[in-house]
């Protein structure tokens, strides 16, 4: 399996701690409005079409990500770790972004964090853009390891990394490299369902 990591990055000497965005405590999180199930009324004429919705990424470690897990409302939470830089991630978003359409109104949060160096942040906006990411996703600030032991200790730092939370931000599933669309779509109705079980304690890295 294909897997671009943050460790062979670092083998490469190529430095890999984000540096903090200035003011970034302060960042709001912008909130995706929940659907109130009624239809649209249609436009008036002559009225403007509506403004399209741009990608955002906001810095955030792993604590700030464990928050957005955890916030009521959800009955999984899936959490992609992925970069512009890994070939795989880029194979794999197609299908992340078909199942968030089609679980949205079941209760899917998707959370999106990008892997990606802060120079790089304008090409990981580029992509969202592209694939029309219109909620607010993230940008992994901080250093490598405090980020990957803050998520899951058993993470190798391999990318695409996810994590699947139940509705109460318990951990349920987790896996390194891609999955395709009916292995995302199986696991997170796994999670519905409570057939998931939970990973066992990580262990401390040496």
């Amino acid at each position: 399996m294909m897997r671009a990591s943050f460790k062979e990055r670092a083998r490469a000497g190529i430095a890999l701690v984000a540096r903090p965005l200035a003011g970034c405590a302060a960042a709001a999180l912008l909130l995706l409005a929940a659907s109130s199930g009624l239809a649209a009324a249609p436009p008036a004429v002559g009225a403007a079409p509506p403004a399209k919705r741009e990608a955002v990424l906001l810095p955030a470690d792993a604590a700030r990500l464990l928050e957005e897990v955890r916030k009521p409302g959800a009955s999984v939470v899936l959490v992609n770790v992925w970069a512009t830089w890994c070939q795989p991630c880029r194979e794999e978003f197609p299908d992340l972004m078909k199942l968030r359409r089609n679980w949205a109104d079941r209760g899917l949060r998707l959370v999106l964090v990008s892997g990606d160096f802060d120079t790089d942040k304008d090409e990981a906006l580029r992509f969202l853009s592209a694939h029309r990411v219109d909620f607010p996703s993230f940008i992994k600030d901080g250093g490598d390891m405090e980020f990957i032991n803050g998520l899951d200790r058993r993470w190798s730092g391999a990318l695409p990394a996810t994590f699947l939370y139940d509705s109460s931000g318990r951990l349920r599933n987790y896996w390194e490299g891609k999955a395709d669309y009916a292995t995302l779509e199986r696991r997170v109705q796994d999670v519905v369902s409570g057939r998931a079980a939970t990973p066992p304690p990580a262990e401390e890295k040496p």
